[in-house]
């Protein structure tokens, strides 16, 4: 049999890119160059031109099976194996066979077929592909029962995509090169939308990128490859957790974009222990950009970050990282050794590394504490300056020491003074000033090495240092406190101004207000309850630990989980809960407010309906009136007589039918329309319809699709298409046919009312359905404006929607959609 087959697949976006006629072309090309090909089974779905490409090429035989009395023709794969062919054309890969066939599906015939010795030429649509079954279905709405399994694509030898763009399919849809004309108004407004289109295009694209994307993984695996392969752009962006990660990130997504395929990817890296992370906040936020971006993010696992960075942006065949400015200061750098960047750029090898600089300065909503103006580190340093200066000045200055330096001497103990005074504050300029006159006592001054005062002018001396160490450690006490108070100030500034912003756009202030009040004061939690209902939380509540409660005004109480709160901060807190009570109000008077709309909505109305009465009802009712009392008043001849009681007439049907309309629109508003839903065939209510219009073949076209029961109330939907085929035939210009028109489409079946009139602009669609409004029609004959108000209520009462699209060419579409009745519904 000389081995297994080749399996080569045509993938499509959506059904008529071409793909049945670019397997049967390429069919016919192997047939050219001396291949034996036939075609095992295809489907051309009535398109003209696909069936001409069949010509000439062998076709297998199909196999017929009854089923339930109907006959049904099948791939006959014992005799597509018996004629054991050098390439078989199976179209439809995801087929379902009919039942008592010996595979259930088509793509397990292929298999056998490929187990044969039989190279295989198939195609199947991205809808049908097992793990993109429910994304297509959310994008479309209409859901595949028939898919294949991905395994059995990505084994195939060859996936090639017929690619096709959206609206160059919808223009061959249009033309009827797909389905024929009475499915191209259904197919073009539901699964044909250039929306869906484009998007399951991208999904084929991606799709097969990820397939070859798999492959050359496997290939360099396979061969030990570990050299990086620029086949496309790989931008890896690291995130610290800081606020600089929004810069970075947009940075990382402009460079991806320069080339095409270009991906996205943000990496953070945490400690093994745990102990090492970011701000989870920040990071949350910089994660959702990194998908709104079109990127992936990444966290992995690492004690040495450059080092974990490195080894991430290899694993993903990176070829540009992108690593913020280090925040350190110089000074910093100089002890510590090289940053991340820096350690980064040694070891990157070939991978290109960006150096972004940023402008951010830590935790934005952080509040710097009040306490000590010098933290414990630097008065540790200024202790450590202390000990370790003291000793090496002494002994310079005792190599140098001569009768006349003692001055020098002084001065130099005065500066050590002066320097641990302004690296560590009082306490250890103190100490280093005891320190140093003891020193310049025992090594300098005459007895030597002895502390032995004997003039009054050394303990002056001493306590000149004492009193100068103070002084220094007071002012830099002080410049330490006033930054930090400046640091504080400018916080709390940004802090309010983000309360109120929160507050001013009003959507989510209450939220807002309490995450940054979270955020601001370094809480384990924060909860606004009132009563036993939670407003708004941000966080996790400790359990048995520190609790604060706060009254928000006189409907809300905010909680406070985790540390006590200073006063300085108490007083900012008091602010921001001003600002809750002032959100609440606002969001209890946008409650009130939304109430009084409908009541706004319904003066409308009744002012619509006063001034409808007054004129559209009038005309009827004095119609009526005048041709009664001249009934009444005179002698008539029989034929003035009977014009009279025809005028009569049509003006009291007039004026019933439009008091019908009107106790339905109350009906309808009051919510009291009765309806009985039954399985209903739409040609049920549709020929009656054009009954009682009169409308026949010479202006209506009709196009019914067979076995569409939907569940409807007939009386109810024998209106809606009364009104509507009413405004279609009134709209059209004469010599155009309005068309009605039935289709399944998913779970349910629409009724297609087309006309070919002057049409409604988009943004004047939702008018047609306010009652009492016209658009314009000053035809008095038309009635008071309610058909298309009762229509829309009507339907939307039965479960169903109404909705206008565009007619190709020109003309209003009505779409009345409505669920499909079930099979026990059914008589």
């Amino acid at each position: 049999m000389g081995g297994r087959g080749r399996l080569r697949v045509l993938l499509g976006a959506a059904p008529g890119v071409g793909k049945t006629y670019a397997m049967l072309e390429e069919g016919r090309r192997l047939t050219s160059e001396g291949a034996d090909v036939v075609i095992a089974v295809v489907e051309t779905h009535g398109r003209t031109a696909t069936q001409r490409m069949t010509e000439g090429l062998e076709q297998v035989p199909r196999r017929e099976i009854t089923h339930r009395g109907v006959t049904l023709t099948e791939m006959d794969l014992d005799a597509v194996i018996a004629r054991h062919p050098g390439v078989a054309l199976v179209d439809e890969l995801a087929h379902t066979n009919a039942p008592g066939s010996e595979k259930d599906k088509r793509w397990q015939d292929v298999q056998q077929l490929l187990d044969a010795g039989i190279s295989v030429i198939s195609t199947v649509n991205i809808q049908h592909i097992e793990s993109l079954n429910d994304v297509v279905e959310q994008i479309t709405g209409a859901p595949q029962r028939e898919t294949v399994p991905d395994q059995v694509l990505r084994a195939a030898d060859q996936v090639e995509v017929i690619d096709l763009a959206p609206q160059a399919l919808r223009d061959r849809l249009a033309g009827g090169l797909v389905y024929p004309a009475e499915r191209v108004d259904a197919a073009l407004s539901n699964y044909f939308r250039l929306g869906n289109l484009t998007a399951l295009r991208e999904l084929a694209l991606l799709w097969l990128a990820d397939e070859v994307d798999q492959a050359l993984t496997s290939y360099r695996a396979e061969h030990g490859i570990d050299s990086r392969w620029e086949a496309r752009e790989r931008v890896v962006v690291t995130l610290t957790g800081g606020p600089e990660g929004e810069t970075l990130l947009r940075r990382g997504a402009r460079i991806a974009a320069r080339s095409a395929g270009g991906q996205l990817l943000a990496v953070h890296v945490t400690s093994n222990d745990g102990l090492r992370g970011g701000d989870p906040g920040a990071l949350a936020e910089q994660r959702a950009l990194v998908e709104k971006l079109g990127g992936t993010f990444h966290q992995v696992v690492g004690d040495d970050v450059p080092t974990a960075l490195v080894e991430f942006a290899r694993s993903v065949n990176a070829t540009q990282l992108v690593l913020g400015v280090s925040r350190r200061s110089r000074l910093a750098a100089v002890f510590s050794g090289p940053g991340i960047g820096a350690t980064v750029i040694r070891e990157s090898g070939d991978i290109d590394v960006h150096i972004v600089t940023h402008s951010a300065a830590g935790g934005r909503f952080a509040l710097p504490r009040l306490g000590g103006a010098l933290s414990m580190k630097r008065r540790l340093a200024g202790f450590a300056v202390a000990f370790l200066g003291g000793p090496l000045l002494t002994w310079l200055l005792f190599l140098t020491r001569t009768d006349e330096s003692i001055t020098s001497d002084v001065l130099s103990y005065q500066l050590l003074v002066v320097v641990v005074a302004l690296v560590g504050g009082i306490w250890p300029a103190l100490w280093a000033a005891l320190l140093s006159g003891v020193t310049l006592d025992f090594f300098f001054v005459e007895p030597l090495f002895t502390v032995h005062v004997h003039e009054p002018q050394h303990l002056l001396a001493l306590a000149l240092y004492v009193v100068i160490a103070i002084l220094v450690s007071v002012v830099v006490d002080r410049a330490a406190r006033q930054t930090r108070a400046a640091r504080r100030a400018a916080a709390e500034s940004e802090l309010l101004q983000t309360v109120v912003g929160s507050v001013l756009r009003g959507t989510g202030a209450v939220e807002a207000l309490v995450e940054r009040t979270r955020e601001a004061f370094r809480l384990a939690g924060v909860r606004l309850v009132s009563g036993d209902t939670t407003l708004a939380a941000s966080g996790e509540p400790l359990r048995g630990g520190r609790h604060t409660a706060l009254p928000v005004g006189d409907r809300a109480v905010l909680e406070l989980h985790g540390h006590d709160l200073r006063a300085s901060e108490r007083r900012l807190l008091a602010a921001i809960v001003a600002q809750m009570d002032a959100a609440l109000q606002r969001e209890d008077l946008a409650e009130v407010a939304s109430g009084l709309a409908p009541l706004e909505a319904s003066d409308r109305v009744r002012s619509a309906l006063l001034s409808a009465l007054s004129h559209d009802l009038r005309r009827p009712l004095a119609a009526a009136t005048a041709a009664v009392g001249g009934l009444r008043s005179g002698t008539y001849s029989d034929q003035d007589r009977d014009e009279l009681l025809q005028t009569a007439d049509e003006s009291l049907g007039m004026l019933a039918s439009l008091v019908t309309d009107l106790l339905d629109v109350s009906r309808l508003q009051a919510g009291a329309l009765a309806v009985s839903l039954l399985a209903t065939d739409p040609a049920d209510v549709i020929l009656p319809a054009l009954e009682e219009l009169g409308a026949g073949p010479a202006s209506v076209d009709i196009h019914l699709e067979p076995d569409a029961a939907v569940r409807a109330d007939p009386v109810l939907l024998q209106r809606v298409v009364v009104n509507l085929l009413a405004n279609a035939l009134r709209h059209s210009p004469e010599g155009r046919k309005v068309r009605v028109a039935t289709s399944s489409f998913g779970s349910a079946v629409e009724i297609r009312i087309i006309d070919h009139g002057p049409g409604i602009p988009a943004e004047r669609r939702d008018d047609v359905f306010v009652p009492f409004q016209r658009l314009g029609d000053t035809d008095n004959s038309t009635g008071l404006g309610l058909g298309l108000a009762l229509s829309k209520g009507f339907v939307e009462g039965m479960g169903g929607t109404l909705t206008p699209e565009d007619t190709p060419g020109g003309g209003l579409t009505m779409v009345v959609s409505l669920p499909v009745a079930d099979e026990e519904e059914r008589p």
